[in-house]
């Protein structure tokens, strides 16, 4: 039998019966595969992998089998194709699903589909003690996703990162931005492309979740380095009117001595969607708003849409040049929000200068720099993906992209313009996504404890998805009545919680909504939106929450330490208690406490009307209760006293940090 094993340069080959596989170094301790049934591998950019510089490789090849190393990481390839990974310790970690031979399912399959593509399906055996964290941004009250099944497409509060880290010791990238499916089942990992070229994954080996993160955001990219004013109060609400009303509240702040660095312009500030330009009518002089604004140390932060309407000065011209998303069928009309919206075609690289360059002319020539980028994922109306065309290519194919080419956008245009501190708000994201400045908040979500809960999950999970910058509307988006007594302690508990998260930021559509008296009709009136400041709150609420504010300032220059980190390392600010003490079996158990930074544990009341919790804390160090001033041994759980001015917070004994 003539071999099937090649190796060109670095790169390891295996042809057989048409498919070709290929097994290359790509960062320290990782490989990447691709794999193709087509004539030639197809050779796209790159998406989220970076290129990489030479590194040590080891190719080994016999008759029956061949293997590469890099690294801590080895692959071998049988004789028949099938794939195993093992660490420097000849553990496996990851093995191609072929156990069940005379059931004749594959370990990886390209199955043709009408139009000369495939459908990609990769199947990895399951491991009954394996624990899987990552995936984005979820909806979900829990945060190891064992047993889990996840569509791989993005909508308003999912982000979908196709990251795992594994507690074997691996990080696992599906590098495909194609409409999905992930399993993580007990009996086999299971991850689907509804419609590509080729399968095309990343893997690296680490002996703690904190190498393993590094070598993932070594070869996807790493945030820059976060200005000052980023880490300091955002505040936020559905919507301020006009320039005097924002105004007023920005110098109301200054006058109780608040603290406050970004205050926000959202949406429909501008006369006609699709139009990134002040109202005149309303916003009559923005140089003079934001030279106001930063003379009393505040950035001003306004809303981009990249919806269209037809009515614009602008769509006309965007439909003649292409810079538009088409659909396949049907009427084009993609998004129903104040009138009938087509979305800008971000992955076309003339749409994203087209807009940059409007928004230079209308926002940044005044001082403005940071850019709130909603309706990222983008908000069809309808996700029919099957019905969507970019110009890269069909939605089935690239959908999940689109977050990736909006913030490059802005990020190439800031670039261009000499600011390198970039950070830019946005609804959705991919891998990749983090070195272009992006900070995800998470969606529209409701205002009640429940989804309280879910945030704690969803912001650690997407940090070790390579998103370090995450933050939440402070107290929920949907409803809650300022003057309510269940919503002012849900505002106090998610703001005790939002301290302690990398961007702190309020933001909601507080009641009245849609009709007088404040009944929730699900439709939205920009013009009725009640109050959101922290003085909106009540007296009881006002006096805890003005000493957050406080406590996050005298926190800032921890926070810019982590920041540092994020930028040279891709370490989360935010991460699960294993991050830290990946040695400590309980810690990875632990969903409801995490860490902010190396020195700081948090662990958040998330339940209405209790004034206590459970709270764990790590082997391996002492912990010093900053509420009581308390030391603790690590290893044990300990009830901590929390009423409702208290958020049981602890450090590291010995950690340098002042407050």
């Amino acid at each position: 039998m003539d071999n099937k094993f090649f190796v060109e340069g670095k790169r390891l080959i295996y042809e057989y019966d048409g498919e070709k596989l290929w097994i290359e170094p790509w960062g320290e301790n990782s490989l990447r595969i691709r794999c193709t049934m087509e004539a030639k591998m197809p050779l796209h950019d790159d998406w989220a992998l970076l290129q990489q510089s030479e590194c040590k490789v080891n190719i080994k090849i016999d008759k029956e089998y061949a293997s590469i190393t890099n690294g801590k990481l080895t692959c071998i390839i049988s004789e028949y194709g099938n794939l195993e990974f093992k660490n420097q310790k000849d553990e496996i970690l990851l093995i191609e699903k072929w156990k069940d031979r005379q059931l004749k399912i594959k370990g990886r399959e390209l199955k043709p589909i009408l139009g000369g593509l495939y459908k990609a399906t990769v199947r990895f055996e399951g491991f009954e003690d394996e624990k899987f964290y990552g995936l984005g941004q979820r909806q979900e009250p829990f945060l190891n996703l064992k047993g889990c099944e996840f569509e791989l497409a993005q909508r308003n509060s999912q982000v979908s990162i196709p990251f795992v880290l594994s507690s074997k010791g691996y990080g696992f990238l599906w590098h495909n931005p194609a409409i999905g499916r992930v399993s993580l089942s007990r009996n086999c990992t299971t991850w689907v492309a509804e419609v590509t070229q080729l399968i095309d994954y990343w893997v690296t080996a680490g002996d703690y979740p904190a190498e393993i993160i590094e070598n993932y955001t070594q070869v996807t990219g790493r945030v820059p380095m976060m200005p000052y004013f980023a880490s300091g109060f955002w505040q936020s609400k559905l919507r301020y009117h006009n320039q005097d009303e924002l105004l007023e509240v920005a110098r109301e702040y200054k006058k109780r001595g608040l603290p406050i660095d970004v205050i926000v312009v959202d949406f429909f500030h501008w006369s006609q969607q699709g139009e990134w330009c002040f109202d005149k009518k309303y916003w009559p002089d923005p140089k003079k708003m934001v030279n106001e604004l930063k003379e009393i140390g505040i950035e001003l932060m306004v809303s981009i849409w990249p919806t269209v309407d037809p009515r614009s000065e602008n769509y006309s011209e965007m439909k003649q040049e292409g810079l538009l998303v088409h659909t396949e069928r049907g009427i084009r009309t993609q998004m129903v929000f104040n009138g009938y919206e087509v979305f800008v075609d971000f992955t076309n690289p003339d749409a994203q200068k087209y807009v940059w360059n409007k928004v230079k002319e209308n926002y940044f020539k005044y001082g403005i720099r940071i850019f709130w980028l909603d309706e990222a994922e983008p908000e069809y109306s309808v996700y029919d993906f099957d019905n969507i065309r970019y110009y890269i290519g069909t939605g089935l194919e690239f959908s999940n992209l689109y977050p990736l080419y909006y913030a490059k956008a802005f990020y190439d245009g800031m670039i261009k313009e000499g600011i390198n501190d970039i950070i830019n708000l946005s609804r959705s994201a991919w891998a990749g996504s983090q070195r272009y400045g992006v900070a995800v908040w998470s969606g529209d979500i409701q205002s009640n404890f429940e989804t309280l809960r879910k945030q704690v999950c969803a912001g650690l999970n997407i940090g070790l998805s390579g998103i370090p910058w995450w933050t939440t509307d402070i107290g929920g988006f949907f409803g809650g009545d300022p003057k309510d007594p269940k919503f002012q302690e849900l505002i106090i508990r998610w703001f005790q919680y939002g301290t302690f998260c990398p961007i702190f930021r309020l933001h909601g559509h507080r009641l009245p909504v849609g009709q007088p008296g404040g009944e929730d009709t699900g439709i939205f009136d920009f013009n009725i939106c009640g109050p959101n400041e922290v003085w909106s709150f009540g007296e009881e609420a006002y006096e805890i929450i003005k000493n957050l504010l406080l406590l996050r300032e005298k926190l800032r220059p921890y926070i810019m330490e982590q920041m540092k980190l994020a930028h040279e390392k891709g370490a989360p600010p935010m991460r699960p208690l294993f991050y830290d003490f990946p040695n400590d079996k309980i810690s990875w158990n632990i969903e409801d406490e995490y860490m902010f930074g190396p020195d700081i544990l948090v662990a958040p009341i998330l339940y209405e009307g209790k004034t206590s919790r459970d709270v764990y804390l790590p082997a391996g160090t002492e912990w010093i209760n900053s509420n009581t001033g308390v030391c603790y041994e690590g290893g044990q759980h300990i009830i901590c006293d929390a009423p409702l001015n208290i958020i049981p917070y602890f450090i590291r004994k010995g950690a340098n940090i002042r407050l």
